[in-house]
């Protein structure tokens, strides 16, 4: 038998409050397992993103991630949770944990109690016609704005921007409509509770609704900066499960800032 270190963290959980945020495996390995085993594992623990860890030197660790059907190229929350999991371990040694990734190297740093900053790279867009199959498996009537995304999660991106909170608020998506489509969305409006709302469905790539995306906000940073005027904005995901976050567009890059808070930790045994 195999025991792997193993934790759930909800990454950009609300302030306080219980059961908010993003939750995300991170397992601890010596070394990566076959890539079906990771796979399993993922889908064992049925969340938005399992991460992966090998150590590699000082203050530096491989990752991979996994959704309970495939890898992924970027994922912004269980990066974040890696951070936060490592930190709480005594295992960064400075004020960085260094990650090499898919999307090369990826920074978090600890910046206070349970407060985290996270550096990813932009992913980019341009404008685009809404899929009409996917405005009608929304169900908010039209978007005011869509553009095409960069593939992150193997299927096709786009992100549509509503008029109001309240239609982000009130999306009762049809999953299987977006699924055919094979279009992963993010919803996007000027926000009443923050500078901007946001939520995410990716059931093509196996996650009907992620609660708080770290790599949608890769997209949705640059664009509402450019929208307000300046760089640094509050956002939240405004699901069934919410989260809050800081965001900020620094050239090529983006800086996400929030909380971590360690759900569990224990083994997985093979």
């Amino acid at each position: 038998m195999t025991t792997l270190p193993y934790a759930e963290v909800h990454a950009f959980s609300d302030g306080e409050t219980p059961f908010t945020g993003n939750p995300a495996g991170v397992c601890m390995l010596d070394k990566f397992l076959p890539d079906d085993q990771l796979l399993g594992v993922a889908a064992s623990n049925n969340l938005s993103e399992t991460a992966f860890l090998v150590a590699d030197g000082h203050d530096h660790w491989q990752l991979r991630w996994f959704t309970p059907a495939v890898e992924v190229d970027l994922c912004g929350h269980a990066t974040f949770a890696s951070g936060a999991w490592v930190f709480a371990q005594e295992l960064v040694q400075g004020e960085t944990a260094r990650f090499s990734t898919r999307s090369g190297e990826l920074r978090v740093s600890h910046s206070g109690s349970d407060q985290f900053k996270m550096d990813l790279p932009k992913v980019g867009f341009e404008p685009a016609i809404a899929n009409p199959a996917v405005v009608d498996a929304l169900g908010a009537g039209s978007p005011v704005e869509a553009l095409n995304v960069e593939r992150v999660h193997g299927a096709g991106y786009q992100m549509l921007v509503f008029e109001d909170e309240n239609a982000i608020a009130g999306m009762t998506p049809d999953f299987g409509l977006i699924a055919r489509a094979n279009i992963n969305v993010i919803a996007t409006a000027r926000g009443e509770t923050a500078d901007f709302v946001s939520r995410f469905f990716a059931p093509a790539s196996g996650v009907a609704e992620d609660p708080v995306t770290g790599s949608a906000h890769c997209t949705l940073t640059p664009y509402w900066a450019d929208k307000f005027g300046r760089k640094r904005l509050t956002a939240r995901q405004i699901g069934p499960r919410p989260g809050a976050l800081t965001v900020e567009s620094r050239d090529s890059r983006v800086q996400l800032s929030g909380r971590a808070a360690l759900y569990l930790q224990g083994e997985i045994r093979l």
